[in-house]
């Protein structure tokens, strides 16, 4: 089996289970608790940093959940991983995230 057609059936598995349990709802944190990311039902969310929140909406394709905040400069993607957390590129600020 190529790696390709395993990618995309984990990714097309991953969006059914997805779909099927109303999506990755819930309240998501770092270790630290600084950076706080709650998944609401009809792709509405909130994401809440140091002295700053913000309402977002998002879109899930696969394994990417697509982030867009109000007081954000656009959308950022962000990777939801087989043990249930989220993280974003490894270069970028945002630490992994666990559901509470």
């Amino acid at each position: 089996m190529n790696r390709a057609y395993l990618r995309r059936t984990i990714a097309a598995t991953l969006t059914l289970a997805v779909v099927a349990c109303g999506g990755p709802k819930g309240t998501y944190t770092d270790s630290s608790g600084s950076f706080v990311l709650t998944l609401k039902g009809g792709g509405n969310a909130n994401f809440a940093i140091p002295n700053s929140e913000s309402p977002c909406t998002y879109a899930i394709k696969g394994d990417q959940l697509t982030l867009n905040c109000k007081d954000a400069g656009g959308p950022v993607t962000l990777t939801m991983h087989d043990d249930g957390s989220i993280s974003g590129r490894a270069d970028g600020f945002m630490p992994v995230l666990r559901k509470k």
